[in-house]
């Protein structure tokens, strides 16, 4: 009897042992838990709490809801692609400090809150490809800072901002394809970064216009630098267009309280009200078209002036040894010319000498 009473004590004391999930397969040397393809609705409860790697893949679950891996703290490897997931708790992923990669791909996500990166600081590999994100949020740069790939291929985005990019400093490959880019001023920031990001090294896919309709299939790096100032040229027509309607009125209504129609247009278009100028992302500071081709211009430029250097120099000592050429020559020239000045004189010389000579021996003879 009192074994018995021992056993069930122990029993309510000691902590349920968590052996392996039916529903999966689990490795204890490599502390793996496979459950792909299981059909399952949910994350399976009770897993081993050292789990470093878990495949969910190929299931249908639908949603991830607060805290949903809190029984696997020292996760390393989190694989959910391919099921229906739709919604993600803002803190889903609370407490998986260790996290290195973790792939959403082919699901149904719209959007992710901006605080369900926060608590991973060590994430390496994301995968979010064939969702609908129509855009991420903000903070994801100070997330996810550590970051060497990042997936966002087959989704709904337009547009993607820079300041996002440019936080993922590590950042190595970017998969982009498959998005309705729309090529207008707004994407600017993105083709910029692109070439700095290309230049260090950077691997990158396909980002093909969308929209607007002229620019449909064409590739982004591809589309000149033109591409703003047709967008500025459209804010400064739509900016005149407004100056010109506000005189018109101003002249009938006889004035306009004491503002220009310069302020007023000012005022509408960017102080709120209507309409507005069409957004544009400020101006980028001064930096060269392509940093390749800035470094092949200079290097092209080095090369011709040295060149040019050359031919200036060839072209000095070729001037300097045809002078000496010309004045040996001269000098040469001059003293032939003396010497036979001084024969033709000698010659008249001798020829008076003997007519002198010859003339007493005639008039003798006579």
């Amino acid at each position: 009897m009192r074994v018995a009473v021992a056993c069930v004590l122990l029993s309510l004391l000691l902590p349920p042992s968590r052996a392996c999930p039916k529903e999966c397969a689990c490795d204890s040397q490599t502390k793996t838990v496979d459950c792909r393809g299981r059909g399952l609705y949910d994350i399976p409860r009770r897993l081993q709490a050292d789990t470093q790697e878990l495949y969910l893949q190929d299931n249908r679950i639908r949603g991830l809801g607060s805290m949903a891996f809190r029984e696997t703290p020292l996760l390393r490897v989190l694989d959910l692609s391919n099921n229906s997931i739709t919604s993600v708790s803002p803190s889903a992923l609370l407490g998986l400090r260790v996290l290195q990669r973790l792939s959403l791909a082919n699901n149904a996500l719209r959007e992710l809150d901006r605080r369900l990166f926060g608590p991973i600081r060590s994430l390496t590999h994301l995968d979010l490809s064939h969702n609908s994100l129509a855009g991420l949020p903000g903070a994801l740069g100070d997330s996810v800072r550590n970051l060497s790939r990042l997936g966002l291929a087959h989704n709904r985005l337009q547009r993607l901002d820079r300041p996002l990019l440019e936080a993922l400093e590590r950042l190595d490959v970017l998969t982009l394809r498959g998005n309705p880019w729309r090529c207008d001023c707004q994407l600017m920031g993105l083709k910029l970064w692109l070439e700095t990001f290309l230049f260090k090294g950077g691997v990158v896919d396909e980002v093909s216009c969308a929209q607007p309709e002229e620019m449909r299939d064409r590739e982004l790096q591809l589309i000149p630098y033109q591409l703003f100032h047709v967008c500025m040229t459209t804010s400064y027509n739509y900016l005149f267009a407004n100056i010109h309607h506000l005189e018109s009125e101003r002249s009938l209504r006889g004035g306009s309280h004491g503002q220009s129609p310069l302020q007023a247009t000012m005022a509408e278009g960017f102080g709120g009200g209507g309409g507005g100028l069409p957004e544009c992302e400020p101006k980028q500071r001064p930096r060269p078209v392509n940093l390749r081709h800035a470094l092949a211009t200079v290097i092209v430029t080095g090369v011709l002036c040295g060149i040019v250097f050359l031919m200036m120099l060839a072209a000095a000592v070729y001037g300097c040894a045809y002078a000496a050429i010309m004045a040996k020559y001269q000098r040469e020239l001059k003293k032939s010319e003396e010497a036979a000045a001084q024969k033709e004189a000698a010659a008249a010389a001798a020829r008076k000498k003997k007519a002198d000579e010859k003339e007493p021996l005639e008039n003798a003879v006579a």
